[in-house]
């Protein structure tokens, strides 16, 4: 009888703390620090469903992999903040880099002031060949990286990935989990498609976490766009919120959506 009560409340307090992580990231999903534009975003992009399938919790260290302007900065570093701790990884910046890479830093370096609602975040920089040091070796329990795949592909190639993904590992603690989102091309398709298109294959992805170590624990549709043929004249910009082609066909590309995207989460195997 004991034991059995034992189980109860070890059941009970297992299911007390999935709901209080569950409400943490409603709520910072919610908050107002978002602007409107941001939520209405939440239709393709599913950012509470998401850091539920990767486990987010309050007492974690998570390091974010290039959060531009902040669109996934303002739900994790809300989560994590009091008991755990965000890590910012954004752009490196050099004299080869694209002037957009220092106005996004520049733009989230003004919201981690004093008061402001970055406040205490970590800053860091990488990049998939130039900056590898994205945190202390061991000390994250996430890594998270949101439709970036395909910018080392395309920029650095297999060498650029496979630096990225060596990176995620050495920053993470044993047992520490990777959670990746990306554009999803068909494996049917020729993979100079990845090349240009924004879209990458998940085979390709799974091989690159797996060769720097990692066991693909499992993945979710809640990204999927079953609409989207990840087959457009400019690739997945054509769709929104780029729309790349302006006014041609824009009805029949918004009516598509936001791309299919894949959803994996990775673990670093415990020693």
């Amino acid at each position: 009888m004991k034991k059995l009560a034992q189980l109860v409340l070890a059941a009970t307090l297992s299911m007390s703390a999935s709901y209080a992580t569950a409400d943490a990231i409603s709520q910072a999903a919610m908050s107002d620090i978002r602007s409107a534009q941001a939520k209405a975003r939440d239709e393709y992009r599913n950012p509470q469903q998401t850091l539920r399938f990767f486990g987010l919790k309050p007492d974690m260290t998570v390091v974010e992999i290039w959060p531009g302007g902040g669109w996934y900065a303002d739900i994790i570093s809300s989560v994590v903040k009091g008991e755990g701790k965000y890590i910012a990884a954004h752009f490196f910046v050099d004299d080869t880099a694209p002037g957009y890479y220092q106005r996004s830093l520049d733009g989230f370096k003004q919201k981690n002031q004093p008061g402001m609602k970055y406040e205490g975040v970590e800053v860091t920089a990488f990049h998939p060949t130039k900056a590898l040091d994205i945190a202390a070796p061991g000390s994250a329990d996430m890594v998270l990286t949101f439709r970036n795949v395909h910018n080392w592909y395309m920029r650095e190639g297999n060498e650029g990935v496979d630096k990225a993904f060596g990176a995620f590992f050495t920053a993470l603690k044993p047992g520490g989990v990777l959670g990746v989102v990306e554009h999803e091309l068909p494996e049917s398709a020729d993979d100079e498609a990845m090349k240009k298109s924004g879209y990458m294959k998940r085979a390709y992805v799974v091989a690159a976490a797996e060769k720097a170590g990692f066991e693909l624990v499992k993945s979710s549709d809640v990204n999927a766009n079953p609409m989207d043929t990840a087959d457009h004249p400019k690739g997945v910009w054509t769709l929104p919120p780029s729309l790349s082609l302006d006014e041609q066909d824009r009805d029949k590309y918004l009516a598509i959506g936001e791309s299919n995207r894949m959803t994996l989460k990775f673990k670093k195997p415990n020693l």
